[in-house]
């Protein structure tokens, strides 16, 4: 059984969308998003600056695009429709577009927003968010909560609970930064800042996410064509008024990656295509349940290569 995943922020790279360059329906797919939000987002990718491919605002409608553009190229060369959809953070925004919850006409936008939402609810610089590698998960609530409370007021807490030994923390910079010094001495290989402008996934986008309650209000949903586990539930659901909340509740509370991606080996999907720039999330499957077959459509030839092989889709 089948399972098309989508990556989320964090992914992103310049050029990380020149495999597909030649693609006609990936150049469509650009020139569409650049219709609807006013913004040269092929130019973007392929040209940087970093920077400016770093910031939230930027970063969630060009992965959307970038998500898109890749399942489109999947479905035009033949590959078939998933059992199941699931995508990490933003990425549960492309997997609604591609099971026909969500138009595309109104994810880019409504993406945009929420990335604003998310930019503004945090001043630049104050916020930061930190992969930590390594640390054995059952100390990670220990380590956030002696990180929060040396400051009063300061927040640094579970953001994405991505696999075994790495998660990420969000929060106050200052608080995230205290987190990173203890969880090396607490025995983490690796603590690293994250490219990314706002701290997602935490308490300090509440804010955020009542501004994306009102916009959402206003656009239109559908129930599902292939059901979509939602990363605050691990669960799908038919009712658009559901899909809404878990949408709303998905920006101030932890992705649950490894529960989604344990939930869809229990349905009995033993094979999941990362459908998107980079291959983050098939390397994270591999650690979740190395018992499911994974491959990650990065380039035109990587897909061309998983058809022609019969793919993980047959």
């Amino acid at each position: 059984m089948l399972a098309i995943v989508f990556p989320g922020q964090g992914s992103q790279s310049v050029g990380m969308m020149k495999g597909f360059a030649a693609d006609p329906i990936v150049q469509a797919t650009f020139l569409e998003a650049a219709d609807l939000a006013g913004v040269d987002y092929w130019a973007m990718v392929n040209d940087g600056p970093p920077e400016a491919l770093n910031l939230t605002v930027n970063t969630q409608p060009l992965m959307l695009v970038a998500g898109v553009a890749c399942w489109r190229a999947w479905r035009v060369r033949g590959g078939p429709m998933p059992a199941w959809f699931a995508g990490h953070s933003l990425g549960e925004y492309t997997a609604l577009v591609a099971a026909g919850a969500l138009d595309f006409a109104d994810a880019v936008p409504l993406v945009r927003f929420r990335a604003q939402a998310m930019q503004e609810a945090v001043p630049e610089g104050t916020g930061g968010i930190a992969a930590i590698l390594g640390l054995d998960d059952a100390k990670l609530a220990e380590l956030c909560a002696q990180s929060a409370t040396a400051t009063a007021g300061e927040v640094v807490e579970p953001a994405n609970l991505n696999s075994p030994g790495q998660v990420v923390i969000a929060g106050h910079r200052a608080a995230v930064e205290r987190a990173m010094a203890k969880a090396k001495e607490m025995g983490a290989k690796r603590a690293v800042m994250l490219p990314m402008s706002a701290p997602s996934h935490c308490s300090l986008m509440r804010p955020a996410a009542e501004r994306l309650r009102e916009r959402l209000a206003q656009v239109a949903l559908r129930k599902p064509a292939v059901p979509v586990v939602h990363n605050r539930f691990v669960a799908a659901f038919d009712d658009p008024a559901r899909i809404r909340e878990a949408l709303v509740e998905q920006l101030d509370h932890p992705v649950r990656w490894i529960e989604s991606v344990r939930f869809l080996a229990a349905q009995g999907v033993d094979r999941i295509v990362e459908c998107g720039p980079g291959k983050v999330l098939a390397g994270l499957v591999k650690r979740i349940a190395p018992e499911v077959a994974t491959v990650a459509i990065q380039d035109s030839a990587a897909l061309d290569a998983a058809l022609a092989a019969g793919s993980p889709a047959c």
